[in-house]
């Protein structure tokens, strides 16, 4: 619930720049993909950090060399140089898609790196707290980690997002951080593979094509709200509760998928195909959660709109596009985790930097598809 009414702070923003979306064309295309990919990048690195601190092997240190040095410089580097190559993926997707005269690529970068810094500072202090604190209050770290790092990433990205759009004002400053932006990027990804930490080398190999994959396919749950932003800009409550839709979706996948994972690490379910009996009740809890959730982000929605008056269809048809396009993308959520898991164990990968890429990017693209056609049956 706490995550929940966080990421709320993301809805509002979406719902009350309408404006800034249609003043900048292809934005909207980038939004999702650059929530999710913080959402991706550490909780990922939270589901790491689980798995030691269940393992015995988590501190608190600035050493570089350590658990926790090493997954704060993977994610430092992963949100650089994502960034980079999602900001010029949306450009070409938003092209290849048919938005009305997007972007520029230099602003499409600069908006990207200058909101995606700003926001991944946030949530990687954010993410270390919430280690440190689980160690300290005895809390199963698993269970806390994706809903808040899932609801902070929503939280301060869009706002970061936001304020960087003020800086693509001057077109000679937007060039210029693309620019640097784009050769940092390159740079920081080819002196972290060649340094010696077998870590961080392990990390950016396995998650480096998950994480960008994965953005390019929240890419296309930003095609498909673009194209609905006129339908959007009647009911903006509607535009108000993506960020908590997405993100309930997304923390209850994310918890389901942390567990797993570290029940995998620790011997107590195995990576059958069938899910055994500690992995079932697992998903039971994952289903269990998402009514009140999805009841609770729509009402909370649309207050919310109400009260900066928002137009709204009203809280029972956005109760049931909340409820009926949510339960449709736990089961994703859980399809995902589990199987998206179990296979990345088999093949000798760590399940940690598979799985929970696998369920932030997969929920955004299918979810939006169901809150969408949810949003369809109920509302128009």
């Amino acid at each position: 619930m706490v995550g929940l009414l966080a990421s709320l702070v993301a809805g509002l923003t979406l719902g009350g720049i309408s404006d800034t979306l249609e003043r900048l064309p292809g934005l909207l295309v980038l939004i999702p993909a650059a929530i999710a990919v913080r959402g991706t990048i550490f909780g990922a690195m939270g589901s790491r950090l689980g798995t030691a601190i269940h393992t015995g092997t988590y501190r608190l240190t600035s050493r570089p060399d350590s658990v926790l040095g090493q997954n704060v410089l993977a994610a430092g580097v992963l949100s650089l140089f994502t960034a980079v190559v999602l900001a010029v993926a949306a450009r070409a997707v938003s092209g290849a898609f048919g938005v009305s005269d997007p972007m520029s690529v230099a602003d499409f970068v600069t908006i990207s790196v200058v909101g995606g810094l700003l926001s991944s500072v946030v949530v990687l202090v954010l993410t270390v707290a919430l280690a440190e604190s689980s160690v300290r209050a005895g809390w199963d770290f698993d269970n806390v980690m994706a809903p808040l790092v899932t609801a902070a990433g929503d939280m301060v990205t869009l706002p970061a997002l936001f304020l960087a759009t003020f800086v693509v004002a001057s077109a000679p400053l937007s060039g210029a951080i693309a620019a640097v932006g784009a050769a940092a990027a390159v740079v920081v990804v080819v002196v972290a593979l060649r340094w010696g930490r077998p870590m961080l080398r392990g990390i950016l190999r396995e998650a480096l094509v998950v994480v960008v994959a994965g953005g390019v396919l929240s890419l296309l749950a930003g095609v498909v709200l673009e194209g609905r932003l006129d339908e959007f800009a009647t009911y903006p409550a509607l535009l108000a509760l993506v960020p908590p839709f997405l993100a309930s979706a997304g923390a209850i996948g994310g918890m389901l998928s942390s567990r797993l994972t570290s029940k995998l690490h620790l011997g107590v379910i195995g990576p059958t195909t069938v899910p055994g009996v500690a992995a079932r009740s697992d998903i039971a809890l994952a289903y269990l959660l998402a009514v009140p959730v999805f009841v609770a982000a729509s009402l909370v929605a649309d207050l919310a709109a109400l009260v900066i008056d928002l137009p709204s269809p009203g809280p029972l048809p956005m109760a049931a596009v909340a409820v009926a396009g949510g339960l449709a993308a736990t089961t994703l959520a859980v399809a995902a985790a589990y199987w998206g898991a179990v296979a990345s164990y088999r093949l000798g990968l760590d399940p940690d930097n598979i799985a929970v890429p696998l369920v932030t990017s997969s929920i955004d693209l299918v979810g939006s598809l169901s809150f969408i056609l949810a949003a369809a049956v109920f509302v128009t």
